[in-house]
């Protein structure tokens, strides 16, 4: 019996569980970054950042490509009779002959198909032949036959009227895509999910319209329809968002466990690396197409397309995350349905601390008179408390005034030591003999 009772006492407690770091709980989504709690922190960096794009569109404006504006296109093979022809000596050609650097230069294709090509503004005839004897004179390229001939230089004139249209068409599709997306998110979620939809597609289209402008990207076909592609990925991010805090929301005003801002913090925490993971595999590819497409190909189309998506998959992902779920939640508390729910659960918060904070004084063995008076206070608020729910709860019982003064914690009206109904200071009727 003593052997079993030394083997109890020798028993080693039981391990507490190790505590969740910062990469853990992101992994878990257990809730542990506070993003809806310093939402004010994001609108503010929200805020300087669409001031300054829209400051730079506004007084910096764009770059139109040859597309916008029209010109003239010339393509100089990449190879010539004293050995290969960089961009930046076709581009000194160019500056000598007519005292101006054109409007771009880049490298494109490859291996016998690389070219060098120069877009400026509308050349006549005249100029068109004087450049390309130029051109000629100073890198002799080299045509089909490997002989050096001045047909292997080639021009085009472009029409910015074709650039005109394709702009055009692409704020029809805009604004169709915003009319059906405002559809959708209004009868799959509600309003004001898709008010906070539209906020975050609004600051998608300023950044990544604001940092063409300020870097000077040159506004190509390829950059507007690039666009329009990034609009589906930030709305597509915005919505697994919204269906989780749809999900964590669902029945909450009947409950008092949780407000609407803790539950879609939750709902951010459980979906944050999913959409991590979701712009992280989205980017690789466009990186693939602006590196490699851009890079070692040299098409221009592609390095145009990719460079916008890639800036809009970038600022997607944070408007998704810092934006989109912390204006549904302030546009959530504007309803008096979730400010009382928030006040319900406040209150079932503090009658929880009462609670522990008494048990443990209890437990404590604390007897000095002022825990003894705090500990007497609390259990007073909490019968006046259960003692109004009672009668409430009671159909057709109505308190007397002196009981509702009395289970308010105010004076009755009536002075200690004096019979009822009698008032002080008032003879009774009756002469004194």
């Amino acid at each position: 019996m003593a052997d079993s009772t030394a083997t109890t006492e020798q028993t080693e407690p039981t391990a507490q569980p190790p505590k969740q770091g910062r990469l853990a709980k992101l992994y878990l989504g257990t809730g542990g970054f506070a993003i809806v709690d310093r939402r004010k922190t994001w609108y503010m960096i929200t805020a300087v950042i669409m001031l300054i794009c829209v400051g730079s569109i506004v007084f910096r404006g764009f770059t139109p490509g040859i597309e916008f504006v029209g010109g003239t296109q010339i393509q100089v093979p990449a190879q010539g009779a004293q050995g290969p022809i960089a961009a930046d000596e076709v581009e000194r050609v160019y500056a000598d002959t007519f005292g101006q650097t054109p409007s771009s230069t880049q490298t494109i294709g490859s291996g016998g198909s690389k070219a060098v090509q120069i877009r400026t503004e509308a050349l006549n005839a005249g100029e068109l032949d004087q450049i390309k004897r130029a051109l000629f004179d100073e890198l002799k390229p080299l045509g089909a036959d490997g002989e050096p001939t001045v047909n292997a230089i080639s021009d085009s004139g472009v029409s910015g009227t074709w650039g005109d249209e394709i702009t055009k068409q692409a704020l029809i599709a805009l604004a169709v895509f915003l009319v059906l997306v405002t559809i959708f998110l209004a009868v799959y979620f509600e309003r004001w999910m898709a008010v906070a939809a539209l906020v975050a597609l609004t600051f998608d289209l300023t950044v990544t319209a604001g940092l063409y402008s300020l870097i000077g990207f040159e506004v190509t076909p390829a950059t507007v329809i690039g666009l329009l592609t990034i609009l589906g990925y930030s709305l597509y991010d915005t919505v697994v968002v919204f269906d989780k805090v749809r999900e964590n929301t669902k029945g909450l005003l009947d409950l008092s466990r949780q407000t609407y801002p803790e539950s879609a913090n939750l709902a951010l925490n459980q979906t944050l690396m999913r959409s991590i993971n979701t712009s992280l595999t989205s980017l690789l590819p466009v990186l693939g197409l602006l590196l490699i497409g851009a890079g070692l190909l040299g098409a221009g189309t592609l390095k145009d397309l990719a460079l916008v998506q890639a800036i809009g998959i970038v600022a997607g992902t944070m408007s998704s995350i810092f934006l989109a779920t912390p204006a549904l939640v302030d546009l959530k508390m504007r309803e008096p349905a979730y400010q009382e729910q928030a006040r319900r659960v406040e209150s079932r918060r503090t009658l929880g601390k009462r609670t522990v904070s008494q048990t443990a004084r209890a437990s404590a063995g604390l007897s000095d008179t002022e825990s003894d008076a705090d500990d007497e206070e609390h259990e007073a608020e909490l019968r006046k408390e259960k003692a109004v729910v009672a009668a409430s709860a009671v159909p057709g019982r109505n308190l007397k005034k002196s009981d509702q003064r009395r289970l308010a914690g105010k004076p009755s009206g009536k002075e200690p030591g004096r019979p009822s109904g009698k008032p002080a200071g008032k003879p009774t009727g009756k002469r004194a003999r």
